[in-house]
């Protein structure tokens, strides 16, 4: 570490941010420009970091800082407690990542009975003077010494009340002596001491109140929401003050070099004349709009407009900025980087490129992942009164609105009849599938971020919210009960995906933004990426959907989705409960030809780029009714006298078959190539509809790409089994059909297994698909939605884990195997195509650590493709690691 712990304004850069964090280098550079800037000097991040382990920093640092105030004096001309033109300090915070509102400030520090008196004289206004006074004890009380703000507040607001006052500007002199004895004595009486009047005691707490407001809560809280690391520390910026409150020439405001909300490139902003900083943000006075400036102060505002735009050419990025006049002079207290809307970055960056300020690939990293799904979904008014009914996990972003209901069917008929709607239940199956196809959002009771309701309904691009623990459904009563409320069936909800949250009534929507500004820059991004993006894709529509979002694709289309239309769905049964090999031939030729008409539609809708297309790979049982339902419907026959029917006898062998197939541990049981070691013929089917399906377009002049992924593979047997069967059933269309093609067999990486023996499996697959969300279940021995719903959200919260390993994928363990797989499978075959089809496809961290270890390709739901074409970028160029 260095030992240079106090910086100088004109010591200092604008690349200096983490050590003396961004408003330290921002002021600095501002120096550096030769902007009027009010003097002061800076105490590093270093200090800070230090502080939290030994406060004895201080007596380290002191004379350094006593040091720098005499600098400031000589600089101004003025001197730390002198009675007669007294130096007054403001001490504000600043971290290397603008962290705005978060930590702690103290203005107008140096003011005690004494200096107040040489302020009076010094500024010839005493009401200035002593309103200066009261908003120093009331500052410096609840940051220092945790006083509670709302008594000061309660002074300021009886004064005004007697003296029929609107605003504190408006409070004579007379009365603010009156109210500085008030806050004196609130200090004192709940501290038992005095108010410090020594300026450098004032300045030594002050200093130390700001370092611990890093660990303040909401500091912390805003650090976890933007997944800032706790170990940057803030640094303490001492500024000579600059007073806006000395009269009708003075004034306060904050500015950006163009519109944060919609990316305009004209100065936009707020003031107030006569006024301190606090009092805009505070809103204690109702700001002017920046432009009305031009009018009461023409000079200032021609100068404003010169060095903001002076500043934004210097930094090449939009500009917030903070700025004080002091009777007539205009003073530049802050630049930095603006926050902005996801519609005024994709603006303000495609902007920039057309004027020459950056180039393409800086375009592209101003616009961030999270920005980019936030174009993507409608999303709730951010300014609608909201209502919470309760809370649970964002599972899949967006908003939506409509009526509850319980059911799937009754989701699917209310919506032909016309009606928007909710579909609640306590957790969804595949049997829900057309529920959630007509819903406009769905909400669970159980469940995680990747149970069968969040992984469909981000599939589809609908909004929803699993695990919401806190909310009881009953299916019996058709209601929805949480926090003491009930809402029945056909009562207006809103869903906010986004957040998590499920309001009570109609909240105004927000439409998505995606126009040719933001097109141009996906394109950008494709041009940087290292990988492609592809889309997990079942359906011809979704095929069609993923390349209009940009997919170069398919990564995962999952077979078993196409068994799950109603029409299809018998017929799937009929071959589970089959009891011959012949019983089951006929079914699977039925679906044989259902099969090849689905990929015959994806292959035409993704033009020749590739499809990897995997094999059956969920337990049968998921295609089977559930056993209550069975003996239901087999009590009701028995009620009718009908016991004896043939449909009581078909009930009662599907029945027979449910509980042959029921399993402790589906997840790990009997599913994926283990189907296809003990039915071969139905994986035989369904390469048979590929290669069918291949044969028939590529003799009409279609190009067709076909990749067949075998689920589940952990041994070099099971992947040498089944690439000889692929190949066997390749040659045999192709000699039926007289069509020569080509494709690849791979597997999926889903078992650690798979990834210690990838050499072993890369002696027969020709590319490799980590399906990351068994993998990562397998990997640390969780079952998914056990552990999103019972545990994983303490373990977050008490910091054992970062993130949620379903939502981001794990580095160190999962990651760790990946590598590995990578590293042997390729040792074998160095062309061997990776990429990973799981969850964490769309996830942009995950993004990254896929580009660090040379993936070919991420695939994701369609309506992530841009979040990821984006990711994919911003990992490239090295903006997210």
């Amino acid at each position: 570490m260095s030992e240079k712990y106090i910086y100088g304004l004109n010591e200092g850069r604008a690349d200096m941010k983490e050590l003396l964090g961004g408003k330290g280098a921002g002021l600095s550079e501002m120096v550096r420009n030769g902007l009027p800037v009010p003097p002061g000097f800076i105490i590093t991040t270093e200090v800070c970091l230090k502080y939290m382990k030994d406060p004895g920093i201080m007596d380290t640092i002191w004379g350094g800082v006593k040091t720098s105030v005499a600098a400031l004096e000589k600089e101004t001309g003025k001197g730390f407690d002198d009675p007669k033109n007294p130096l007054l300090v403001s001490v504000r915070s600043g971290a290397p990542i603008s962290m705005p509102g978060m930590m702690e400030t103290i203005l107008n520090l140096g003011l005690n009975d004494a200096t107040v008196e040489g302020l009076v004289s010094a500024s010839g206004n005493r009401r200035f003077a002593f309103d200066s006074y009261r908003r120093f004890i009331q500052m410096f009380s609840s940051v220092v010494d945790e006083v509670d703000s709302n008594k000061f507040e309660y002074v300021l607001e009886e004064c005004k009340k007697r003296l029929k006052l609107s605003f504190d500007n408006e409070i004579p002199a007379e009365e603010l002596e009156k109210i500085v004895v008030a806050f004196k004595k609130i200090y004192r009486d709940a501290t038992g001491r005095d108010f410090p009047t020594d300026p450098w005691t004032q300045l030594r707490k002050a200093i130390e109140a700001v370092f611990k407001s890093w660990n303040i809560p909401r500091a912390v809280t805003y650090r976890r929401i933007n997944k800032l690391s706790d170990d940057l520390g803030t640094a303490v910026n001492v500024i000579s003050m600059i007073f806006g409150n000395l009269g009708d020439d003075c004034g306060t405001g904050v500015c950006f070099t163009r519109n944060p909300s919609d990316g305009t490139n004209k100065l936009y902003g707020e003031f107030l004349i006569n006024a301190q900083g606090e009092d805009v943000v505070a809103g204690i006075r109702t700001p002017i709009h920046i432009d009305e400036l031009e009018k009461v102060m023409p000079a200032i505002y021609k100068e404003l407009s010169k060095l903001t735009s002076q500043l934004e050419k210097s930094y090449r990025e939009m500009q917030d900025i903070e700025f004080t006049i002091e009777r007539g002079k205009l003073y530049l207290l802050q630049t930095r980087t603006g926050k902005r809307t996801a519609a005024a970055a994709v603006k303000i960056a495609t902007d920039m490129v057309d004027e020459g300020l950056i180039d393409k690939k800086t375009a592209v990293t101003r616009v961030s992942p999270d920005q980019v799904e936030q174009l993507l979904h409608r999303q709730v008014d951010k300014n609608a009164k909201k209502d919470v009914i309760a809370v649970g996990l964002p599972a899949s972003p967006g908003a939506g609105v409509g009526v509850l209901v319980f059911d799937a069917d009754e989701a699917e008929a209310w919506a032909k009849g016309g009606k928007t709607v909710i579909l609640a239940r306590p957790e969804t199956c595949p049997d829900d599938i057309h529920g959630l196809f007509a819903a406009a959002a769905v909400v669970t009771s159980r469940g995680g971020m990747t149970s069968h309701a969040a992984v469909v309904a981000r599939g589809m691009g609908k909004p929803a919210v699993c695990g919401c623990e806190e909310m009881v459904i009953d299916l019996d009563a058709q209601t929805l009960t949480a926090r003491g409320r009930t809402f029945k069936k056909g009562d207006f909800v809103t869903v906010d995906g986004t957040t998590g949250s499920i309001l009570a009534g109609q909240v105004p929507l927000v439409e998505a933004t995606f126009g040719d500004d933001f097109k141009k820059v996906l394109s950008w991004a494709d041009d940087v990426a290292r990988q492609e993006v592809w889309a997990n894709a079942d359906t011809p529509e979704d095929a069609r959907r993923a390349r209009e979002f940009g997919a170069k694709g398919i990564g995962l289309c999952r077979t078993e989705h196409m068994f799950m239309a109603i029409e299809r769905l018998p017929v799937v049964q009929n071959l589970i409960v089959a009891d011959t090999l012949d019983e089951r031939l006929i079914a699977l030729k039925k679906l044989e030809v259902m099969q090849k008409e689905d990929f015959v539609g994806i292959f035409r809708a993704m033009d020749g780029y590739p499809v990897i297309i995997r094999l059956l790979d969920p337990p049968l049982h998921e295609f089977m009714p559930k056993e209550p339902d069975i003996l239901e419907a087999l009590a009701a026959l028995e009620k009718k006298g009908q016991g004896a029917s043939p449909e009581a006898a078909r009930l009662q062998k599907t029945l027979t078959k449910v509980r042959q197939l029921h399993e402790a541990n589906p997840m790990l049981g009997f599913r994926g190539c283990r189907l296809g070691v003990v039915y071969p013929e139905i994986f035989e089917m369904q390469n048979n509809a590929i290669f069918e399906a291949v044969a028939e377009l590529t003799s009409k002049g279609v190009k067709v790409h076909p990749e067949v992924m075998i689920p589940l593979v952990g041994t070099k047997a099971e992947m040498k089994l089944f690439r000889e069967m692929t190949d066997r059933v390749a040659a045999e269309v192709m000699k039926r059909t007289g069509v020569k093609f080509e494709y690849l067999v791979g597997t999926m990486i889903e078992v650690p297994r798979a990834a210690l023996v990838a050499d072993q499996l890369a002696e027969y697959a020709q590319f490799f698909s980590f399906g990351t969300n068994d993998l990562t279940q397998t990997a640390f021995g969780y079952s998914r939605d056990d552990a999103e719903g019972k545990f994983l959200f303490q373990y977050i919260e008490k910091g054992i884990f970062r993130e949620n390993p379903f939502s981001e994928l794990d580095r160190d363990g999962v990651g760790g195997l990946m590598k590995i797989a990578v590293e042997k499978g390729r040792g074998v075959n160095s062309k061997l195509s990776v990429g990973i089809c799981g969850e964490h496809g769309g996830n942009p961290a995950s993004i990254a650590f896929c580009c660090s270890i040379d993936m070919n390709y991420v695939s994701c739901s369609p309506f992530r493709v841009p979040v990821a074409r984006v990711a994919a970028a911003h990992a490239a160029l090295g903006a997210l690691k």
